[in-house]
């Protein structure tokens, strides 16, 4: 048996002896009426991600009366991320919070929206995601498996190491960055001429701390929330790529839903990652505060020279997404943009 299987034996017997109803292995099932389903993440219990999900969890079942109760799985209990996401799509689980880096392994358009410096702020990427492509992406997401409910968060990434503090392009270079399985941040980071690793996210703070890596690229609340910042020096404040997660749900578990049901779903989903936004967006300054009380040096450099060396990225990532796909989701980014 390997390590991940015990340790989710070993989470389910201590909630079995806590008392807790547990939703059986193979996602929802209906027993006296009620329907239990799996939601699995991987954001921390602190992080604002799972208080979505619990939110989410709440309104369904009040708004169904019980009729429906979700059991959440975070920090990557059921798995990392990628694996989640595939238990998702064979309806093993029932419901997850992936990224686009782990949809486009079955949609390949999704690799577009982490091309790098490609949105002006916050608002910005929210009007692209949440406006006419988010037709475009459900309609291929389903055919693969995945019933898009609404865009969460995960935010604009930054880079932290611990050799030297980020100033200019110059200071990434020949740094051993540790990137998850996606192109688009291994080519972010190879165009800054960074040496990239993979390693999963699970594991990343150990291996940040045992030196395997010099540093990462994440989210400030990822960043904050599991801790990367009690085993790294330095904070660049980048914004090199945007993404978020996408609340998914099992099109095999949609089906079984009544439409007042799935109403429920689409309208819970998206109060709670409006909430997820506003938590994220409001404390990041807070967050990069704290990490600077806490001993981290942070600098934020200008990104225009940065952006000036993303011409190999942004042609790796369009051959990966597709050309027309790369090519139609600018299109989004441009008519969403404020001129």
């Amino acid at each position: 048996m390997n390590a991940r299987r015990m340790g989710v034996l070993g989470v389910m017997f201590v909630m079995a002896a806590a008392g807790l109803v547990l939703c059986p292995v193979g996602g929802s099932t209906a027993e006296a009426g009620v329907i239990r389903m799996k939601f699995g993440h991987f954001s921390d219990e602190s992080h604002p991600g799972h208080l979505a999900a619990k939110q989410f969890a709440t309104m369904v079942e009040e708004r169904t009366k019980g009729e429906i109760k979700i059991h959440i799985f975070p920090a990557n209990t059921l798995g990392a991320p990628p694996e989640v996401a595939e238990q998702v799509r064979l309806g093993v689980t029932d419901m997850a919070t992936p990224t686009q880096g782990q949809l486009d392994k079955w949609v390949k358009a999704f690799g577009a929206v982490m091309m790098p410096f490609l949105y002006d702020d916050y608002a910005h990427a929210h009007r692209v995601l949440d406006g006419p492509s988010f037709q475009w992406f459900s309609q291929m997401a389903e055919k693969e498996g995945f019933i898009l409910l609404s865009n969460w968060e995960w935010g604009f990434r930054h880079i932290t190491n611990n050799k030297r503090p980020i100033r200019t392009p110059a200071d990434i270079k020949g740094l051993k960055l540790r990137v998850p399985p996606e192109v688009q941040l291994q080519a972010t980071m190879e165009a800054l001429g960074a040496v990239t690793t993979v390693i999963a996210f699970p594991e990343l703070y150990m291996a940040l701390s045992q030196g395997v890596a010099d540093g990462q690229d994440n989210p400030i609340a990822t960043i904050y929330y599991t801790k990367f910042y009690e085993v790294q020096k330095y904070l660049a404040i980048t914004r090199h790529v945007y993404n978020n997660q996408v609340h998914v749900v099992s099109a095999k578990t949609w089906a079984k839903l009544t439409p007042e049901q799935k109403k429920v779903f689409r309208e819970a989903s998206q109060l709670a990652g409006t909430y997820m936004r506003q938590v994220m967006q409001a404390e990041e300054e807070d967050l990069i505060a704290k990490m600077e009380k806490a001993g981290v040096q942070v600098t934020r450099p200008d990104l225009a020279p940065f952006r000036a060396l993303m011409g190999p990225a942004y042609e790796r990532v369009a051959k990966y997404a597709g050309e027309e796909n790369a090519k139609k989701f600018r299109e989004f980014v441009e008519a969403a943009r404020k001129k």
